[in-house]
């Protein structure tokens, strides 16, 4: 029989995706509408996600869709028989009638097969994704307006938990330790971390950082951070979440970079990922395994360069294992906590204003990477980042996996 957490964990859980992640941090109030996404296998989350919008207050729209495994997998047969029209509609008149109706969407991850889309060809799915890129736009818009929100939750499968090594049971053990899931009062506990990274972030931004050097056995990197810009992090938008990050001007980076962990995307997991930069363009992509992915998606429109820099320091980090999933290995703390980047789209929060009122001419002026693809790439390995600052100076910033700014 698979294992289901005891029902006081899954409460607690959408708690905090609802009461905290929500609203960055306010949660969601009366009379809000909020989009439930979740696969077949995280059905016991979504059913208190549900249960905690009600609670609240709020108004649910479902999306609930069956698990892609050995017995059905619509996601591979619709890129298997889709004919060119197929993947490149669509629903315009649905999906703005979606964003105009949701004040915020909480996704529940649960992969019931990590490698449900191994044989498609990857060309299909960027090609799918380039599709559905009015849908960011237009969600980005009305999230730089201020009137919507979004979170994303881990719910461990069987088959997750085997890509990481561990039992399904040890898989929520982490689970349950790295969201405070184990506290009396979770939700004080995020309001706490949350207090800790906004006070690096000050700091970072007191900095009033040029550029970074980012210096390891496997990275030799320049990352310009840009002009008016802000460091991001404990906002709810992941949970768990403890990087600091922020987009920097893509035109900026030089270098090399190899990240250690491998990538689970597209239904396919990549391994040893090294990517050059020149001119802060990819140059070079290659990976050990499943290089064709990395390949077509580089391909992908504003792929090929930086729109995302990011920092974990390990004494914030509960996260003690590998995760095989993304939004658990970016935040890793471990030895020497994590170092990480991502091609492809920025995040227009990051600019140090109101979002709401620059032009597309001007986020292109500032060096804000427009794409529909955002892949993070994360290392673990020790790194020493030096920052050069534009009062004059440099100073080190993050060594051994820990912050740098007492």
């Amino acid at each position: 029989m698979t294992y289901i957490p005891p029902r006081e964990t899954l409460e607690r859980y959408a708690s905090i995706l609802v009461d905290f992640a929500l609203g960055g941090g306010r949660g969601v109030q009366p009379g809000e509408v909020v989009r439930v996404a979740a696969p077949e296998s995280g059905k016991p989350l979504y059913a208190e996600l549900q249960k905690a919008v009600w609670r609240a207050g709020g108004h649910v729209i479902g999306a609930y869709q069956p698990d892609d495994d050995h017995n059905v997998n619509l996601s591979r047969d619709f890129y298997e028989s889709a004919s060119a029209a197929q993947l490149d509609h669509f629903p315009a008149r649905y999906m703005r009638g979606l964003v105009d109706e949701m004040d915020h969407q909480v996704s529940v991850i649960a992969d019931s097969d990590p490698h449900a889309l191994d044989s498609v060809d990857p060309a299909r799915i960027m090609r799918r994704g380039e599709a559905m890129r009015p849908l960011l736009d237009w969600r980005g818009e009305k999230e730089n307006a201020g009137r919507f929100t979004w979170t994303l939750g881990l719910y461990g499968t069987p088959a997750m938990a085997a890509e990481a090594g561990m039992s399904v049971e040890e898989y929520w053990e982490q689970i349950v330790h790295a969201c405070f899931l184990d506290s009396e009062d979770p939700l004080a506990r995020w309001r706490e971390v949350g207090e800790r990274l906004d006070e690096t972030r000050r700091r970072l931004d007191a900095l009033d950082i040029e550029r970074l050097h980012i210096e390891g056995e496997d990275v030799d990197l320049w990352v310009t951070i840009g002009e008016r810009r802000q460091w991001l992090g404990g906002r709810g938008r992941n949970i768990p979440s403890f990087e600091i990050f922020t987009s920097p001007d893509w035109r900026g980076t030089q270098g090399w970079i190899y990240c250690n962990q491998p990538l689970y995307r597209y239904g396919n997991l990549v391994k040893g990922i090294r990517l050059v930069f020149v001119d802060g363009r990819v140059t070079e992509a290659t990976a050990e395994e499943n290089e064709r992915v990395l390949t077509e998606m580089i391909a992908t429109e504003g792929a090929d360069r930086v729109g995302e820099f990011s920092l974990t320091d390990r004494r914030f980090s509960r996260i003690t294992r590998f995760m095989a999933h993304t939004l658990y290995d970016e935040n890793v703390g471990g030895s020497f906590g994590n170092t990480h980047i991502a091609v492809g789209r920025s995040y227009q929060d990051a600019y140090a204003g109101d979002p709401s009122d620059v032009t597309d001419e001007q986020w292109e002026q500032l060096g804000f990477n427009s794409s529909s693809v955002h892949t993070d790439i994360v290392s673990t390995t020790d790194r020493l980042v030096t920052a050069q600052l534009r009062g004059g100076g440099e100073r080190v910033i993050y060594r051994g996996g820990e912050f740098q700014l007492d």
